[in-house]
């Protein structure tokens, strides 16, 4: 096994210019992670200088068999942490082969919002708060957790130390670490509420940037827990019963927010989110009405209300933002797995584009 890790961890540099780029993309159900690598002459540093490349839709369901091919868009580049040296991991979007993007392509939508003139002024950041679970992976069973049975109950596991309170730190620490390596912004980790469940912050991250970072993310977050051999899961309920679902909260400002008087556009923003409370519900993840019941830290699905520092409000606004009459907001209502690009660009577009 050691020759095997000796060569795994060649470096590359050495003998040739070569690199390796790993090509990402989103799979048919919107939530899978497809990859696969190829061969460059030489490093690179920005996505223009990438070919395009396809693959073959019909296997991720995408596609017909008799029009299989899909081809691969670059878009980002992050520096891979498995190979490291000056390979690289790409963030692709998909289109068929007459350049029209494919359903499954929620970034193409994303960026013509992000890049239009009202919004590129306002300068959109957002921290995304990405929850998820591991799980056993024989048993798709939470790690930590007795095989059919249940640890105590929830109360030391949040931010908890210790053999019996934390669970897959190696996996957290891990990927916290490859992340920042990668040249992703992310700003923290920490154990959730329920055993087996953990947290990354993403951000601040401007505009499109913010997606492609997250799904950049989670892309080393599910390679290493194949190496590690463990499930990872971004149900939003992954446990029915006591026990908390997965979110991802999304912190949301605006140029205008962050300035002085800000509060007054924060409200009039969350507002609008108010307005179009069902069309939000319906785009924020799968599954995520076994989540938002209005217990475990959510407001019901069907009821839109925010509050300050109400961890039980739709739109939560902190202590430091009411305090300064500036700042940003948290939407608590996206489900863990939901589309970054889809959930940032209809924040932007509702609070910044749309006219009620």
């Amino acid at each position: 096994m050691s020759l095997l890790s000796d060569l795994i961890n060649l470096n590359l540099s050495e003998s040739t210019e070569k690199i390796i780029a790993e090509y990402i993309w989103i799979g048919g159900s919107g939530t899978d992670i497809r990859s696969k690598a190829r061969t460059l002459p030489k490093p690179v540093k920005n996505p223009s200088e990438l070919p395009k490349w396809n693959y073959d839709g019909s296997s991720t369901g995408q596609a017909p068999g008799e029009d299989s091919e899909v081809i691969l868009y670059p878009q980002a580049i992050f520096r891979d942490p498995f190979r490291r040296g000056n390979n690289i991991l790409v963030i692709c979007d998909a289109y068929t082969p007459a350049g029209e993007p494919i359903p499954t392509n929620k970034r193409h939508a994303a960026a013509k919002i992000f890049s239009h003139p009202d919004v590129v002024k306002e300068e959109p950041w957002y921290g995304i708060e990405q929850e998820y679970t591991l799980l056993q992976k024989e048993v798709k069973w939470p790690i930590g957790w007795p095989v059919g049975g249940y640890p105590g109950p929830q109360g030391p596991y949040y931010c908890g130390v210790g053999a019996d309170k934390a669970f897959g730190r190696d996996i957290v620490d891990s990927h916290y670490k490859a992340c920042l390596y990668a040249g992703i912004n992310i700003s923290g980790i920490n154990g959730e509420v329920m055993p087996g469940q953990w947290e990354f912050q993403v951000g601040p991250s401007v505009g499109i940037s913010a997606g492609d970072e997250v799904w950049a993310a989670r892309y080393i977050l599910e390679r290493i827990t194949e190496i590690a051999g463990v499930v990872l899961s971004f149900d939003p309920k992954p446990i029915q019963g006591d026990w908390n679902g997965a979110g991802a909260h999304t912190n949301y400002s605006t140029k205008t927010m962050r300035n002085e008087g800000g509060y007054e556009v924060i409200k009039k923003a969350i507002e609008k989110l108010g307005l179009r409370h069902k069309e939000h519900i319906s785009a924020y993840g799968e599954g995520n009405e076994r989540r938002l019941t209005g217990r475990h830290e959510t407001a019901d699905i069907n009821t839109f209300l925010w509050g300050v520092a109400n961890r039980g409000a739709s739109i939560r606004v902190g202590r430091d933002t009411e305090k300064e009459g500036k700042g940003y907001f948290e939407d608590r209502r996206p489900a863990s797995n939901m589309d970054p690009y889809v959930v940032t660009s209809m924040i932007a577009e509702t609070t910044i584009l749309w006219k009620p």
